[in-house]
């Protein structure tokens, strides 16, 4: 997923940017499932490498028939490749290992505690101020994480190893928003975030030629095929298109919103694509990454206006 938008404006959004909302958080939250059911016929290299690759192929060729400048100039190319290490390798990476672990909400879950993650190494780093909705979004982040390691904790079969990589992704995710967003690039933001998928999958294709043994695709399902190009043409493509051609306009309020539903979207949607069965800790987890995205993301209310 791409980093969040800078400076969008207040205030409501049309009819159409509600539906075009509506759709991104249904892409963003079914992948998560879609991405399991393919790790049942792929290795997770391998399915990384394949759809991250086809997919900015004919993302590249689309946004080019828009118009937009699409070659790097000089040193474009470095920050490009150094932004593509925490926002593709990092991220795309680390979460497919993540998703093989554990159940595809769960991960989905502790995949959104990105925007802590984002805020804390902002303040850390950059020093930007860590306020009482920071401290309430940590706290809030610390007790999702705590319900979902102890629950599989709990478990013989546990994978607690799940949980740290869907974490690390999250903080991956997170530097390579505040990266992203202090980067001076001349080209549009969907041209860097292809260019960034371009060059992060031949690294992933390389790895994954180095470290899988690749299963025949002959023994793959209809449903296989299926959840491959749900991930080629609507995560990597469809609804890269979709979150660029609004954010830029989209209320601050109403991306909070966007971001707190996906985890949602994707652990109700598990329950039908794959037959997961969430337990209480992951429902309660979900609400407090839900509360913790709104402490962090939700605009502060102006002075002088009631709360």
């Amino acid at each position: 997923m791409p980093p969040r938008h800078q400076g969008a404006g207040r205030g409501l959004i049309s009819r159409r940017q509600a539906w075009a909302l509506a759709a991104l958080t249904l892409m963003w939250g079914v992948n998560w499932p879609m991405m399991k059911l393919s790790l049942q016929g792929m290795t997770p290299l391998y399915f990384r490498a394949s759809t991250m690759s086809l997919g900015a192929a004919w993302l590249f060729m689309y946004v080019a028939m828009q118009g937009e400048r699409m070659l790097p100039k000089g040193r474009e190319w470095l920050a490009i490749a150094m932004l593509g290490l925490p926002n593709v390798l990092g991220w795309h990476t680390l979460s497919i290992f993540g998703v093989q672990e554990l159940a595809s909400g769960r991960a989905a879950i502790l995949g959104f505690t990105m925007p802590i993650f984002t805020v804390l190494i902002g303040a850390f780093f950059f020093g930007e101020r860590i306020t009482p909705r920071v401290r309430l979004a940590v706290l809030c982040a610390g007790v999702a994480i705590g319900l979902l390691l102890w629950h599989e904790l709990q478990r013989l079969s546990g994978r607690p190893n799940g949980v740290a990589w869907m974490l690390g992704a999250a903080l991956c995710w997170g530097l390579g928003t505040v990266l992203f967003r202090r980067a001076h690039l001349t080209l549009a933001p969907v041209v860097v975030t292809v260019w960034m998928l371009l060059l992060g999958s031949g690294v992933v294709w390389v790895m994954a030629l180095a470290l899988e043994q690749p299963k025949p695709v002959a023994g793959f399902s209809a449903l296989m095929w299926v959840s491959l190009a749900y991930g080629v043409l609507i995560n990597y493509g469809v609804a890269q298109l979709i979150w660029f051609g609004m954010a830029r306009n989209l209320p601050p309020a109403t991306s909070a919103m966007s971001l707190m539903a996906v985890p949602l979207v994707g652990t109700l949607s598990a329950t039908f694509i794959l037959g997961e069965s969430p337990h209480w800790q992951d429902w309660l987890a979900m609400l407090f990454v839900m509360a913790a995205i709104a402490s962090v993301l939700w605009p502060a209310p102006k002075p002088g206006t009631a709360q």
